[in-house]
C-alpha cells in the first residue's frame, strides 16, 4: 500500500504565565510563577498539542526556527523532524531554551500522529503497563510545619501514594525537624528528599545519616548534578536503603550517558519537557534499560503519562504540586490518581489533553 503522508499546515506557539498557589522555594531557588510554552501543530483537520515549562523566548524559537522546518512536510516523519530541529539550533545551543522549544513541538507532533490515526498515544507508543505509579512531590522549604503535614499527608491518605518527596537544603538543622513532621504525616509510606544541589559532600553525608532515622529511601541531587564524582561517592557511602537520584536537567542523550557511565546515580531522572520531547525521553528510557538502571519521570505528569506507559524500566512519575495544579487549570483530560496510580484514558485519541482556551486567555503573555 502506498502512503504519501499528511503535510503539516500550520504551527502555532503561545506562552502563558501562571502564579503559584503561594511563593515557593527549594534548597537553591525561589519562585512564584510558572511559564508554559504551548505548541499546536495542524494537519488534515487535526491538531496536536505539546507544551513545556520554560521562558517566553522559547516561543520565538518555535515560530522563527522550528516551524519553517515542518510546514508542508509529512506529519508522520517525526524522527526526521526531530533531527532536523536539533540541527537548526546548532548555532544557538541545543540545550536549555532551544531544547524546551523542540520538546513542545515534538510532543505536539506525536499527539498529532495519534489523532490522525485515531488511537490513544499510549497505545501508539506500545504499552508495557496500563497505569503508572506516582509519588507526591512538593514540601517546599518555606512551608510551615502544618502546610507540610497537610500536603504530604494528603498524597498518602487521599491519593494513595506509596512515596512522597519534600524539599530540603535551606537550613540543615531545620530539615531534621521537617523530616520528623513529614514522617508523622505519611505513616509507613516511603519518604524522599530533594536538596536541588544545595549541599557539599560532607553536608550531604551528614544529612543522609540523619535522614536514615526517618526512613528516607531517596536522596535527590544532594550535590550539583554536574558533580558526577561527588554523586558517585555519595552513592557508594550513603546508608542503605537510600538511593541517589539525579538527571532532571538532562537536555540530550550525552548527559544521561555520562551520568550513567559514571555510576553517579541509583535512579536516573528524565524530563520530556527538557530532553527534547517524547523522542528524547524514549531515547533516555532505552539507554537506562540497556545498562540497566531504573528511570523516573520528572514533573509534568499529564504530559509524561503516555510515554511512561511504554518506557521499559520506568519506576514512577513525579506528581509535582505546581504542575498538577497548572495542568488541571490549563488542560481538559488530565489524569486523576487512584490508589497511587494514574492511567491514560484509552477512549481519547492522542494524549487526550485539550487546551482550555477560555480559561487560559487570562494567563497569556
Amino acid at each position: 500500500m502506498h502512503f504519501d503522508g499528511v503535510p503539516v499546515e500550520r504551527v502555532d506557539a503561545a506562552v502563558y504565565t501562571v502564579r503559584t498557589e503561594t511563593p515557593e522555594q527549594d534548597g537553591t531557588f525561589d519562585w512564584d510563577r510558572t511559564t508554559v510554552l504551548v505548541v499546536e501543530v495542524h494537519a488534515a483537520g487535526k491538531t496536536g498539542l505539546g507544551y513545556s515549562y520554560t521562558c517566553a523566548a522559547a516561543a520565538r524559537v518555535v515560530t522563527e526556527t522550528l516551524a519553517p522546518i515542518l510546514i508542508d512536510k509529512d506529519a508522520f516523519a517525526i524522527p526526521s523532524h526531530w533531527k532536523a530541529m536539533l540541527r537548526s539550533v546548532r548555532n544557538f545551543g541545543s540545550r536549555g531554551v532551544c531544547a524546551n522549544a523542540i520538546a513542545a513541538v515534538d510532543v505536539a507532533l506525536w499527539d498529532l500522529k495519534a489523532r490522525l490515526l485515531d488511537v490513544p498515544l499510549a497505545q501508539l507508543f506500545g504499552m508495557i503497563r496500563a497505569s503508572v505509579s506516582i509519588y507526591g512531590s512538593g514540601g517546599f522549604t518555606n512551608y510551615t510545619d502544618q502546610q507540610l503535614h497537610e500536603q504530604l499527608g494528603g498524597w498518602t491518605h487521599v491519593d494513595g501514594c506509596c512515596s512522597v518527596k519534600m524539599k530540603i537544603g535551606r537550613d540543615a538543622r531545620r530539615d531534621e525537624e521537617r523530616m520528623r513532621v513529614a514522617r508523622s504525616a505519611i505513616g509507613s509510606a516511603a519518604l524522599m528528599i530533594d536538596a536541588n544541589g544545595a549541599f557539599d559532600l560532607k553536608q550531604s553525608l551528614a544529612t543522609a545519616r540523619r535522614a536514615q532515622e526517618f526512613g528516607v529511601t531517596w536522596f535527590e541531587e544532594p550535590v550539583s548534578s554536574d558533580d558526577l564524582n561527588g554523586l558517585r561517592l555519595l552513592r557508594d557511602r550513603v546508608p542503605a536503603p537510600i538511593e541517589i537520584a539525579a538527571g532532571e536537567y538532562g537536555y540530550d542523550l550525552f548527559y544521561f550517558r555520562r551520568m550513567i557511565e559514571a555510576g553517579a546515580v541509583d535512579v536516573i531522572q528524565a524530563d520530556a519537557t527538557r530532553c527534547c520531547g517524547y523522542t528524547g525521553f524514549m531515547a533516555a528510557a532505552w539507554l537506562a534499560d540497556s545498562h540497566p538502571i531504573p528511570l523516573s519521570a520528572h514533573t509534568a505528569p499529564a504530559l509524561h503519562l503516555p510515554v511512561c506507559c511504554a518506557a521499559p524500566r520506568l519506576r514512577h512519575i513525579e506528581w509535582f504540586h505546581d504542575h498538577v495544579r497548572l495542568e488541571a487549570m490549563m488542560f481538559d483530560g488530565v489524569p486523576k490518581p487512584k490508589n497511587g496510580q494514574i492511567a491514560p484514558d484509552l477512549t481519547r485519541a492522542g494524549h487526550g489533553l485539550r487546551l482550555k482556551r477560555d480559561e487560559v486567555d487570562q494567563f497569556k503573555i
